[in-house]
């Protein structure tokens, strides 16, 4: 179960809110992308990087020059949300139309890998997440390339999940208007790969299905 702290209170559709921690390792697994809140001397700004999680962190990394990486390594708090759309809720007013999403905010300080070998493994976690058994077929970094980047580690102790499925919820008094409702559902398909320019025909083209289930596309459509 997700931990609870007055920061993940959710207040507002306090009904949407979702305990289930394997939610929110769902949701960060499948998004990938994490929009990250730092305070800058020009005021806040909210950045989106590439992130993912290993057991109960989250990790993202970035060059060593890397304004965002350079704040983020101080152990300063911030803030990090995940949001996957599913699709619009079409009701028969204009008030009531809404949207089918997961979303996933977490709260906490970066901490910076220091290890070497750690680092290179994280980073190597990563590429089979998106694509497995890659690791075993390309050139793995070398030391100048993990030298000249940073990994930052968070918690996951600290975390809400809110989750929007609902019904169409319209007004009694507009049900029998002659007006269509339901749902316009939001797909994310994944593939089918596409090669480089001048690839050889020798190089048969990998499988990487497995990481995407139902998501995987075969074919262009």
């Amino acid at each position: 179960m997700i931990s609870q702290s007055k920061r993940t209170q959710i207040k507002k559709a306090p009904h949407k809110a979702v305990l289930d921690q394997k939610m929110l390792y769902k949701i960060i697994d499948e998004c990938l992308i994490a929009h990250i809140a730092i305070i800058e001397e020009s005021g806040p700004a909210v950045i989106p990087m590439l992130a993912w999680r290993v057991d109960n962190h989250v990790y993202i990394h970035g060059a060593n020059n890397s304004r965002l990486m350079r704040s983020l390594k101080k152990g300063e708090s911030t803030c990090l949300t995940f949001t996957l759309f599913d699709g619009w809720i079409l009701a028969r007013s204009a008030f009531h139309h809404s949207a089918h999403y997961r979303s996933a905010v977490v709260f906490g300080s970066f901490e910076n890998i220091m290890d070497v070998n750690e680092k290179d493994r994280l980073l190597n976690h990563f590429v089979e997440q998106i694509a497995p058994g890659r690791t075993n077929e390309v050139r793995l970094s070398n030391d100048k390339e993990l030298a000249a980047t940073m990994v930052l580690r968070l918690s996951l102790e600290e975390a809400s999940v809110k989750v929007s499925n609902g019904e169409v919820n319209d007004d009694k008094a507009d049900l029998e208007l002659p007006v269509w409702a339901g749902y316009l559902p939001y797909k994310t398909q994944v593939g089918p790969l596409v090669p480089v320019q001048g690839l050889s025909e020798q190089i048969t083209s990998p499988d990487y299905s497995g990481a995407y289930g139902s998501r995987w596309c075969e074919q262009a459509e």
